[in-house]
């Protein structure tokens, strides 16, 4: 998780660097980018979540994935304690999100930060687009160093990619600290080989 704050008159900056969402750039070009953020960015916050803390909080009756993302967002948005704050909404429900959002906000921060919250926010504001190079690059640091301790190529991460799939599938019970419990692929797995084992008897 990503907050980070630009000063109005950086925002230009950001511009003349190539920012742009995450996505539509290439691996060394968002290193590159990364590497030059550091001289524009007024200040920011970084927060890995551990598959076992998202587990813990997914057990929480009143809990999931978005709200977890908004407590742990607002709590880093509140300590860099801005003007006007926008954040990329993962929810299909943008006014319920925000106003959970908002309600995670510190009061200071609440009772004076302008709040934009929206769909593809990394590809409308620059702002947003700069903390999505950034988030991007760190995850895929902490994936090269994962395959490095482990010695397993294991592809992007992503389920949609072929070598992810099959590492989830071979390697699930070696490796279980890596991999979400709750996780519908990493359950699936699960399923499958207990139909797998009852099938040889």
């Amino acid at each position: 998780m990503v907050a980070l704050a630009v000063k109005e008159e950086n925002i230009k900056k950001l511009e003349w660097m190539g920012v742009k969402d995450s996505k539509l750039l290439s691996s060394s070009v968002r290193e590159e980018i990364f590497d030059q953020l550091r001289d524009v960015v007024e200040d920011f916050r970084i927060e890995v979540v551990e598959p076992d803390a998202i587990d813990l909080s997914l057990g929480e009756a009143e809990s999931n994935l978005n709200w977890l993302e908004a407590d742990t967002s607002a709590r880093l948005v509140s300590e860099l304690n801005p003007d006007k704050i926008i954040v990329d909404c993962p929810s299909v429900n943008i006014p319920a999100y925000k106003a959970y959002f908002e309600s995670r906000l510190s009061k200071a921060v609440k009772d004076k930060a302008e709040l934009v919250v929206e769909h593809k926010a990394d590809f409308n504001y620059i702002v947003v687009a700069a903390a999505s190079v950034i988030a991007k690059v760190i995850r895929d640091r902490q994936i090269d160093k994962i395959k490095n301790e482990i010695g397993i190529d294991f592809g992007s991460g992503y389920m949609s990619d072929k070598k992810t799939q099959d590492f989830l599938e071979k390697y699930h019970d070696t490796y279980p600290h890596l991999f979400r419990k709750k996780w519908k692929s990493y359950t699936n797995v699960l399923e499958k080989k207990k139909q797998k084992s009852l099938g040889e008897f």
